[in-house]
């Protein structure tokens, strides 16, 4: 999405106010959870539904 929206990383951290770090963990698919909050102000940004950036996948056990 932020490739369809010409938006790099850093940018898109400055208008969401999360640290490059975070937005990484969040971009690779390691984090173990996000925040609403964080998800509408990313949504807001890229001017997309969650839909868009999220993916659903089943625990490895």
């Amino acid at each position: 999405m932020m490739a369809k929206r010409k938006m790099s990383l850093n940018e898109l951290s400055e208008k969401v106010g999360l640290t490059l770090a975070n937005l990484s963990i969040l971009k690779t698919g390691k984090a173990k959870a996000v925040r609403f909050s964080t998800l509408d102000a990313i949504c807001k940004a890229l001017d997309c539904q969650p839909g868009d950036i999220l993916e659903y996948q089943e625990d490895e056990e």
